[in-house]
């Protein structure tokens, strides 16, 4: 038996009233103007997406970009770090013997050993950017030094450091290791101990 392909209970399958329903644009037409203004509203919107998508994909590589400047930058800070005490020891050991003491050859050759050993790490420390801060006789900087004491000093200006316990280390503009320095402070005047006291 064969059946009727187009029976009463099943619809041809190019019913133009049911194609409309289900997809509108190709149906009845809207008007022209709204269409436009629609289209126009949608690449306006598409627009704004996209410029926004650029600006932050650029913002993105530029920050991607400066991180990586910063890392190349300050990569050896805790390699730098750990050296400092080395520094610190050889200047502890040139300071150690005065000058007037040495009085054999070997003694002065082992200390000319110690300060061209100095000298050559330093000169490796500027290479990598690490500057040494030495501030005795500059004014006083909370940024770069550390003030262990203060101590009046009637032939210094106040804020002046006047002593230096531990030099200080940048790599490039950041700090590594704070000066440890004692700062001159200004003298009490006398008359004005006597008004506070009255």
């Amino acid at each position: 038996m064969v059946e009727d392909k187009e029976g009463p209970g099943i619809a041809p399958a190019n019913d133009s009233g049911e194609v409309a329903g289900d997809f509108p644009d190709e149906g009845a037409a809207a008007p022209p103007e709204e269409r436009i203004a629609a289209l126009e509203a949608e690449l306006a919107d598409t627009k704004d997406r996209l410029l926004r998508a650029l600006a932050e994909t650029e913002n993105v590589r530029r920050r991607t970009q400066r991180e990586r400047e910063d890392t190349q930058k300050y990569a050896i800070s805790g390699f730098a770090k750990d050296l400092l005490s080395t520094a610190d020891n050889l200047r502890r050991a040139l300071d150690s013997v005065p000058e007037a003491e040495i009085k054999d050859a070997r003694t002065r050759s082992l200390l000319d050993g110690v300060a061209a050993t100095e000298r050559e790490l330093l000169s490796v420390f500027e290479r990598h950017g690490i500057r040494r801060i030495d501030p005795k006789g500059e004014r006083f900087d909370h940024n770069f030094h550390q003030a262990v004491f203060e101590v009046e000093r009637p032939d210094a200006p106040a804020g002046t450091v006047i002593e230096v316990l531990q030099p200080g280390y940048v790599l490039h503009d950041r700090l590594l290791r704070p000066a440890m320095v004692g700062v001159a402070k200004a003298p009490a005047r006398s008359g004005e101990d006597s008004d506070s006291a009255a």
